[in-house]
């Protein structure tokens, strides 16, 4: 079930589910590879557009490529992974440029929006694409843009609390609550100071950030270990000021199938961000989740697994 944002009403929207199955492509040795992997639910690497992605595999099927946010790791997918895989997908999730086992490349030109996508577009044909794409939050800015410039690698499109660029401009401009809201994008292009702010504060903010109940001790310690390594924050941070100082190529009409599911509660990005994406996105759904926060695959895990394999199924 899913929703459309018309005039600022939601019109609610069912989706058949069409799931058909299909054998990994084993056309080479490299991607004979990436097929084996798929089944155990190992770690791989991957090096494409000139860096090292590592990648979590879980499953054997069509591939489902899930992107996280900040400050987040492939991790941050296991409830939809574990969904996936036993649906019949193979559920795909890297840590980003410059995230957890990846390549931390040095410099902020090293993570303008087109290198990202690029690296995306890379690892999906390294994996055989095209593939359903999962975003959320960075990971979905990352989407975005991946579905606008690279459609050809997609089969269908899911953000889960990412803002279109467009609507996003159009709030800043309109909406003093939503710049509020977006300060911290402002305060990251300082120099020096968010990532030595952060690191004094990661205990503090994974401890806030993971929730009880969803997460272990054990995972908060893996992220404060994995964000304290030198120039984790550095990298996750240059996200942010790449955006501004490095603009992306200019966004254009989305024609894949779109998801977008969206927690309501978010405190960052408010819900007129999903609200009248059609005349960007003409074939999408708004599923709002009204009890959800910004990481809604954790707070609202089983809604999100259920209008993601009924939305990838139909596609």
């Amino acid at each position: 079930m899913g929703g459309r944002v018309r005039g600022g009403a939601w019109i609610v929207r069912r989706v058949k589910p069409e799931h058909k199955a299909q054998a990994p492509d084993t056309r080479t040795e490299t991607r004979r590879g990436v097929s084996e992997r798929r089944q155990s639910g190992a770690r791989a690497d991957a090096t494409v557009n000139g860096v090292r992605l590592s990648y979590v595999t879980r499953g054997s099927g069509p591939v489902v490529l899930l992107l996280h946010g900040f400050p987040d790791l492939a991790e941050s997918w296991s409830a939809q992974m574990t969904a996936l895989a036993a649906a019949g997908y193979c559920a795909v999730a890297p840590d980003l440029r410059g995230y957890g086992a990846s390549d931390r490349p040095h410099g902020v030109a090293a993570y303008t929006l087109d290198l990202l996508g690029q690296d995306v577009a890379a690892l999906i044909d390294h994996l055989g694409g095209p593939v359903h794409l999962v975003g959320h939050d960075w990971g979905g800015v990352i989407a975005w843009h991946v579905a606008m410039h690279h459609a050809s690698s997609l089969r269908s499109l899911t953000i889960i609390n990412a803002p279109h660029p467009k609507a996003f401009k159009r709030e800043l401009a309109r909406s003093w609550r939503q710049r509020l809201r977006s300060w911290y994008i402002l305060a990251f292009q300082l120099p020096v100071l968010p990532e030595f702010v952060l690191a004094r504060l990661t205990p503090r903010v994974f401890t806030s950030i993971l929730r009880e109940g969803v997460h272990t001790p054990a995972d908060v310690d893996h992220y404060v270990r994995t964000f304290f390594a030198r120039g984790a924050w550095t990298a996750a941070v240059n996200y942010y000021r790449a955006l501004l100082r490095h603009p992306p190529t200019r966004p254009h009409t989305i024609t894949v199938p779109t998801l977008v599911l969206w927690g309501v509660r978010d405190p960052y990005l408010g819900p007129a961000l999903a609200e009248q994406l059609e005349q960007w996105v003409p074939a999408v759904t708004v599923h709002p989740l009204p009890q959800a926060g910004h990481w809604a695959q954790w707070s609202a895990a089983d809604e999100v697994n259920a209008a993601l394999l009924d939305f990838v199924g139909a596609h």
